[in-house]
């Protein structure tokens, strides 16, 4: 039991020193991009290419070396890029990374049962089920974390619509209204001014308005988005009012959440029947008859002593 608990704490301080450092290293990294240095431009080049080299984290040298163990094929890697995307993570050392965390993830666990003895009372089943589990981890994550990020989109995309709105009403052309947009959203919203960021520099990098749209709606992968893309594309294309497209499009995205809440709403009466059901009326029962039955019980005892 004291192993146990050391191994625990031993693990526990281990986890948390590493947080502590990254944490600190990426506060570092801010407070060093937000010093303008004033000379040359090369000593300023020379100044950002030493912040992108120490902005590679001690995570991510732990975890690189790991990515080789796994064989991959090239159409394995495009699905996992393409899943780190819509995740929100764009550089191409995150695929190695993921690869890494699914080799050190079960190696951690296989310690962990190790050292805890936890492994004596499953035998071979408990390390088989570590293994699994810790190969599989990097994926709960990543399909979480592209849950989270669509459910933000989702529910920003209207007020972006609006702002959309705003600007292109006060005179603002189509790239200067998906800039602004995204400059307003940063605080709110980053995820969506971040995909707007990109369609802005996919725009300024000469790719056609057409094709960075289609891009957005295929990074995302979200319902709504691929609509607005939609609309945005025919409006362009036909020469509709975008203004009025946008309004409605805004309008038509809150009446429908209003109504996904409101059926979410209607169903809480009958999801609410197995909690009671086994849950609330044993205990009720419990509590109503426990002591009518023990009285009777008393008292058959002594009828019977009699």
């Amino acid at each position: 039991m004291n192993l146990t608990v050391i191994a625990f704490a031993a693990v526990f301080a281990l986890v948390m020193s590493v947080g502590l450092l990254v944490s600190y290293r990426h506060s570092l990294t801010k407070r060093l991009a937000s010093l303008r240095p004033a000379g040359p431009a090369g000593s300023s080049d020379a100044f950002q290419r030493l912040l992108q080299l120490r902005s590679r984290t001690s995570v991510e040298s732990i975890v690189t070396p790991f990515q080789k163990v796994l064989p991959r094929s090239t159409a394995e890697v495009s699905i996992v890029q393409k899943r780190l995307i819509r995740a929100g993570f764009r550089k191409d050392s995150h695929v190695n990374i993921f690869y890494g965390c699914k080799v050190l993830v079960p190696a951690i666990l296989l310690i962990l049962l190790v050292l805890t003895g936890a492994g004596r009372y499953g035998g071979f089943f408990a390390y088989a089920a570590a293994l699994a589990l810790g190969f599989l981890l990097p994926d709960f994550y990543l399909g979480n974390r592209i849950k989270a990020r669509q459910l933000s989109i989702r529910l920003g995309l209207p007020d972006a619509l609006d702002l959309m709105v705003i600007c292109v009403e006060a005179g603002l052309g189509l790239d200067q209204v998906i800039q602004r947009t995204a400059e307003e959203m940063r605080m709110s919203n980053p995820e969506i001014s971040d995909e707007l960021t990109m369609v802005g520099l996919e725009q300024a990098a000469g790719r056609p308005r057409v094709e960075a749209w289609k891009n957005l709606a295929e990074r995302t992968d979200v319902d709504a988005m691929r609509a607005v893309t939609a609309t945005m594309i025919q409006a362009d294309s036909f020469g509709i009012g975008i203004s009025r497209a946008l309004r409605t499009h805004s309008e038509t995205l809150r009446t429908r959440r209003r109504q996904q809440v409101e059926e979410e709403a209607a169903k809480t009466s009958v999801k609410l029947v197995f909690p009671l059901v086994f849950f609330i009326f044993p205990s009720l029962f419990v509590v109503a008859l426990g002591p009518s039955l023990i009285v009777m019980m008393e008292d058959f005892e002594k009828y019977l002593l009699q």
